[in-house]
């Protein structure tokens, strides 16, 4: 495969998207990151902007320092080329990590955890310059043994203790400033697309069964787990209801083969809208809310069979909690 401005060594770009990844998680070479990612790189996460290679190198190690193993193991990458030489990727990832030091969720508890991360890469000349970075921190904060909703309430103390609150960290990315209409020129593509408008833009779950297989299992944050489209219609409704004037933004979509006509999808999409309604989130709270979530989508014979979606559940309620101080 041709990589211009990539090392020779890559032998095409989920090779160069696995084995970076490994060489500073698995072999610890931390100061890699600069090498990496751009100096000028924005990496856009629910829990604000993160700016420049060496605060990548600085939050590794802060991560590090919490979960001396933690692993980053590679499930897919989701890939495509957006132009001559510019390479997006979409990298599904299970890391497994003790809890050995003070954490953003509390103090040490010594319990192990696994949980999902999907970071999506813009890539050019062998550096990250631009990244969206999706963790399950929902999942995580659960099983240390924390709660999600004091967890929030702390950290939303602290941010406007200091001055900085998460709704004003999001504000650029609340406002839509950056989101670009992607289209869906495939199948499998108008598959994922059309699953996605029809729940988080027409809140019509009726239709599950257009996109979805009767066995499909899906993986949502926090460590919500459903098996068939009545199952997820029931989890997300009670979503959805808390969420009732949310607007979907899809911002990117790529796609690559598997296994004979099976297809993965992967698509970067956002919502905004206000906690207005009982459901997922507790008493409606009138926040301002913005979701950034990727999707994996398996897609067979017509119908999504596997489905793993994930956003930061701890910065959204964080959002809300921030609100519900300032009120």
């Amino acid at each position: 495969m041709d990589l211009p401005g990539f090392d020779p060594e890559f032998v095409d770009f989920p090779h160069y998207i696995i084995r970076i990844t490994e060489r500073i998680w698995h072999d610890r070479d931390v100061d890699l990151c600069l090498k990496y990612y751009a100096d000028s790189c924005v990496i856009h996460t629910m829990a604000g902007p993160i700016s420049g290679a060496q605060t990548v190198v600085d939050n590794t190690n802060q991560t590090l320092a919490s979960f001396p193993d933690r692993r980053l193991d590679g499930d897919n990458v989701i890939w495509s080329e957006d132009a001559p030489g510019v390479f997006y990727s979409s990298h599904l990832i299970t890391s497994k990590m003790t809890n050995h030091g003070p954490s953003e969720f509390g103090a040490a508890t010594g319990k192990r955890a696994r949980v999902q991360t999907i970071a999506d890469c813009l890539c050019k000349e062998n550096q990250v310059v631009e990244e969206w970075l999706v963790r399950d921190n929902g999942a995580l904060c659960l099983q240390l043994g924390f709660s999600l909703e004091e967890t929030a309430e702390r950290q939303a103390k602290a941010d406007i203790a200091a001055n900085a609150s998460l709704l004003d960290k999001l504000t650029h990315y609340r406002t839509g400033a950056e989101h670009r209409a992607v289209s869906a020129e495939t199948q499998a593509s108008r598959i994922a697309v059309g699953a996605l408008e029809a729940i988080w833009g027409a809140k019509e779950l009726e239709r599950l069964s257009e996109f979805y297989d009767f066995r499909v299992g899906t993986h949502y944050p926090s460590g919500r787990e459903a098996y068939g489209y009545d199952q997820l219609s029931e989890q997300l409704g009670s979503i959805l209801d808390a969420l009732p004037d949310a607007v979907l933004s899809i911002d990117h979509i790529c796609e690559i083969p598997y296994l004979g006509e099976a297809v993965d999808v992967a698509a970067r999409w956002t919502v905004r809208g206000h906690h207005n309604g009982d459901g997922a989130y507790g008493a409606p709270s009138g926040a301002p809310i913005f979701i950034l979530a990727v999707s994996h989508f398996r897609i067979m014979n017509g119908r999504i069979r596997e489905e793993t979606t994930i956003w930061d559940d701890l910065a959204l309620h964080r959002q809300i909690a921030t609100a519900r101080l300032l009120t």
